[in-house]
């Protein structure tokens, strides 16, 4: 299955070690190139970028559209909500945006942990997501 993996940028690392799991798994993980050299730390420009002006590093690279492509011409989203801002399995904005991407383009929607309490948008989440597969990857089929 091609499945775009998405989440906050700040768990870059997390997201690289998924996507190496779900190529052992068989499927065919899709993630933007740059996410690897900001989990490397290779990717000055972007990670002190990201830090100034993340809205910038957004727009000059074109991510939001880029996600929103490679969302289209996959399968299924993997979305990898983990904590962050005290909230238990954090969506923000960004990746709420792609699960609406993903859901209006008739792709699954896979929550890699349970649905966050704390944000006011639950509900919408809840509307747009198929599976919450509680971490086991071997779940998503």
């Amino acid at each position: 299955m091609k499945i775009t993996l998405c989440g906050s940028v700040k768990f870059a690392d997390r997201l690289v070690d998924i996507y190496n799991q779900l190529e052992k798994l068989g499927h065919q993980p899709m993630m933007h190139k740059d996410m690897f050299g900001i989990a490397s730390g290779t990717a000055r420009e972007l990670i002190d970028g990201i830090e100034m002006d993340h809205s910038e590093i957004k727009r000059k690279h074109n991510f939001i559209k880029w996600w929103n492509d490679c969302i289209v011409s996959g399968d299924a989203v993997l979305i990898c909500n983990f904590d962050k801002n005290g909230v238990s399995n954090y969506i923000g904005g960004n990746t709420l945006m792609e699960i609406g991407f993903a859901h209006v383009n008739d792709k699954k929607v896979f929550l890699l942990n349970p649905m966050p309490k704390n944000v006011p948008y639950v509900d919408e989440i809840k509307a747009m997501t198929d599976v919450v597969i509680n971490g086991d990857l071997t779940k998503i089929v």
